[in-house]
Order: C-alpha cells, then sequence, then structure tokens
C-alpha cells in the first residue's frame, strides 16, 4: 500500500509540474505579443527574433550550468557554509537524473518549472530595451540573468536551506524579488547605460509618449501573461509531501502541499490571492492613469507582483490592497524617474517588475512580521529588515550591479547599441540579412516597374 501510494504522488507530481511548464509557457508568447506591440513597424522583426532566440541560448545554458549553480550555491557560499557538492553532482549534466530515467521522473519537470522561470527574468529585460540593442549584446545578457543571477539568488532566497532564508527569515513566496525585483533592477541597469531610444525626449528633456503600436496585442498579451501566472503560481508549489519523507522536521502528520520552503499551503491560497491581488492592481492603475490602456493592465501585473511574497499568507483583502498599492507605486516611480534620470523604459518593465518587487518584499516584512520563515527550527522569522535587506540583493546587488558592469564593458566594445543610422532607419531593414535582401528586390522590381 506504502509502495502504490509513493508512486500515486510521484506521478501526480511529475503531471503536476508538467502542467506548470506549459502555463507558464504562455507567458513568453505573451511577452513576444507585448514587446512586438510596443515596439514600431519597422522593429518587430528584431523584437520577435530577440526575444525567441533566447529559449535556445538560455535552455542549454541551464541545462549545462544554471540548474547546478542552484543546489550548489544555498550557502551563500561560505555564508552559512561552503559550496554543496553533493546536492550539485545529483544535477550535473551528465548526471543520471538530467535525462530519461524512470528511477527519477521529477528532476526533468522541476527542472523545466524553474527553467521557465529564467526566460521569464529574460523576457522581463528583453521588454525594456527594444529598438535599440543589438541582438547579441541582448542575448549575453539574457543568458547572464536566466542562467546565472536569478538562479544564485534563487538559491540565496528560494531554497529551503538558502542563507537568506535562514539568516534574515527571507520570504518570497511567489517571486516579488527572486524573479521580479532582480529583473526589473538588470533591466534598469542596462538602461542606464544603453541610453533612451532617438526621440524618446525634447530638447528641454520632457519625456514624449511613444504609444503601443497595436493596443489590441498589448491586451492580448498582457492577457497571456495573467493567464501563463496561474501556472507560475502553481510551480511555486511542492503539490504533496510526507512530513515524514524529509526528517520529519514538519510540524504534523497530514500529506499537504507547501510552498517552495516546505510550509503548508494550499493552491486555494493562490486563488483568493492572485485574483484579489490582480483585481487591486487593475483598479488601482484604472483610476492613476484615467483609464489609460496600456497602463490599466501593466497595473494588474504589477498587483499580482507586489503581493506574491506573502501570497501563500495574506489574507485576500490585504492581497487586494498590496496589489492596488503596488501598482500606484509602479505607475509614480515609472514617470518619476524617466522625468529625473531620463531613463527610457520601453514598457514600464523596472516599474512593475522590479519597483513593485521591491515594494512587495519590504510591505510583506511588515505585514507578516514574527511569522516564521520556514518550517525548520532556528530559522530567521519575518522582519522588515531582513525583507528589506533582501530587496537590495535582489534588486541591486544580484540585478542592478552586474546588469551596469557588463553593459559598460559592452558599450566600451561597442557591441551594446545599436548604430543611430539604423536605429532611424529600422533593425528590420539593417539587422536581419533575409528581410533586407526581400527589400532589396523588392526595391528593384518598383523600379523596373517605373521604368
Amino acid at each position: 500500500m506504502d509502495n502504490n501510494l509513493a508512486a500515486l504522488t510521484t506521478v501526480f507530481t511529475e503531471f503536476y509540474y508538467w502542467v506548470t511548464v506549459v502555463f507558464m509557457f504562455l507567458i513568453h508568447v505573451g511577452f513576444c505579443l507585448y514587446e512586438v506591440s510596443a515596439s514600431r513597424r519597422r522593429n518587430h522583426l528584431h523584437t520577435l527574433m530577440k526575444n525567441t532566440m533566447l529559449i535556445p541560448l538560455v535552455t542549454i545554458t541551464f541545462f549545462f550550468f544554471g540548474w547546478w549553480i542552484y543546489w550548489a550555491f544555498p550557502n551563500g557560499p561560505f555564508i552559512t557554509g561552503g559550496i554543496d557538492f553533493d546536492a550539485a553532482t545529483a544535477n550535473t549534466p551528465w548526471s543520471k537524473t538530467m535525462a530519461t530515467n524512470l528511477g527519477d521522473r521529477i528532476t526533468g519537470v522541476f527542472w523545466a518549472a524553474f527553467l521557465l522561470f529564467s526566460w521569464t527574468a529574460a523576457s522581463i529585460v528583453s521588454g525594456s530595451v527594444i529598438e535599440r540593442i543589438r541582438s547579441g549584446a541582448f542575448w549575453i545578457h539574457a543568458v547572464l540573468i536566466g542562467s546565472v543571477f536569478w538562479i544564485i539568488d534563487a538559491a540565496w532566497g528560494w531554497h529551503a536551506g538558502g542563507w537568506m532564508v535562514k539568516l534574515l527569515g527571507y520570504h518570497d513566496a511567489y517571486a516579488s524579488g527572486v524573479i521580479h525585483a532582480i529583473a526589473g533592477g538588470y533591466a534598469l541597469g542596462v538602461l542606464v547605460v544603453l541610453g533612451p531610444r532617438l526621440g524618446k525626449f525634447s530638447a528641454d528633456g520632457t519625456p514624449r509618449d511613444i504609444p503601443p503600436h497595436n493596443p489590441w496585442l498589448v491586451t492580448l498579451g498582457l492577457f497571456m501573461i495573467f493567464t501563463g501566472f496561474w501556472g507560475f503560481y502553481a510551480a511555486c508549489n511542492v503539490p504533496v509531501i510526507d512530513p515524514a519523507g524529509i526528517g520529519g522536521q514538519i510540524t504534523g502528520e497530514t500529506w499537504t502541499a507547501t510552498n517552495i520552503y516546505l510550509a503548508p499551503t494550499s493552491l486555494s491560497a493562490i486563488t483568493f490571492n492572485f485574483l484579489m491581488s490582480l483585481s487591486g492592481g487593475l483598479l488601482a492603475a484604472f483610476l492613476l492613469s484615467k483609464g489609460h490602456p496600456f497602463w490599466t493592465y501593466s497595473g494588474g501585473l504589477a498587483g499580482i507582483i507586489a503581493a506574491s511574497a506573502g501570497n501563500d499568507l495574506y489574507h485576500p483583502i490585504q492581497a487586494m490592497l498590496i496589489g492596488a498599492a503596488g501598482a500606484w507605486c509602479a505607475f509614480k516611480m515609472h514617470h518619476w524617474v524617466e522625468r529625473k534620470y531620463k531613463i527610457d523604459d520601453a514598457v514600464g518593465a523596472v516599474a512593475v517588475h522590479g519597483y513593485a518587487g521591491f515594494f512587495g518584499l519590504v510591505i510583506a516584512g511588515f505585514m507578516l512580521w514574527g511569522q516564521p520563515s520556514s518550517p525548520y527550527e532556528g530559522f530567521a522569522t519575518i522582519t522588515p529588515w531582513g525583507q528589506f535587506v533582501g530587496a537590495i540583493i535582489m534588486f541591486g546587488v544580484l540585478g542592478f550591479l552586474p546588469a551596469w558592469v557588463v553593459s559598460k564593458i559592452m558599450a566600451s566594445m561597442n557591441i551594446l547599441r545599436i548604430p543611430r543610422k539604423v536605429e532611424l532607419e529600422g533593425l528590420d531593414f539593417e539587422e536581419d540579412e533575409i528581410y533586407r535582401d526581400a527589400m532589396d528586390e523588392v526595391r528593384k522590381a518598383e523600379k523596373a516597374m517605373v521604368k
């Protein structure tokens, strides 16, 4: 009976994570629609290919070393211990668990769920830099955030034994910081060096609005992202676990779903709080922007992200209010930073993901003050200062700083930004050889017809 129950649990868990991966794929579809709608006609192909090719690049690098990083560095390293070679060895590319293996049905789907988180982090950066970054430069950044920096922060703050959880009481159940704040900070680091699109600011520094090319695709893209977020949230949970199966350190004997820290939670908590935080964000952004469609939809996303850190523990009304506050924070910060520092964030990604994610981490410290960060004994409790330090690490140390350094190096080598002439004519005409050759043939045919 025990063997049959264990087999059933394994098969259910395998299918559970497989479904979350399918749902999360819609996030990437949504980002593609969202970005191409925000770019102008002459940049559509470049925008799509830039975001499409991060899939193979991040997937392959995540297989070869990104997944190893997650298991190797929960201790810092050298903060609560050294590199965990034992756990990491089982997740190397040549390990028997990293291939077809009927004895291990979980590693592949769990790896894939984390991989889709990696795609999401890279796609967040992608939207902010459209219409001016070289494809190769972006792809380097995509690999760095997707297979290096975000997975380091996951090892530190999203691992059941992560040092930030142990020492800071860091709590980020659905990744306000682990994915969103770091991606927003990383995007800001690139933008500071990359500079604004030509024509974005007038001679006196006043920002000009460059509206989305296709508002219908903005709507469709963001609703795809909302849909994919159901898989995102579910993938942050462990669907069923036996307390005795992990050393008996979880209180109680009932088999239960847990969050990423192995603390009991439920899909009902996700359902209540996801919908309430989305609704709070949509409503607040609609009122703030006076019905501006782009910011209304973006505000819904900011609301989800702001409440995500504590949505396993919040009351639905808390989730709604925090979602509304997160949308307010994203909207106000975006326009203030744009005016003050001349940062051209084409889709508001830094604000929606970075500022709302940072806010979500900090507010969770106050709302959940004194709650255990983990079911394991000896771990710090959740506090405002622990969450604030965690937010700084996510947004600044692992997000902004490496992006700024790498972008500076790229800029010094003249490989970061496209030439002015190319930006004026459109990236589709200059960087896409097939498209350029086809257009040359069309021009020749047009000239022949005129003659």
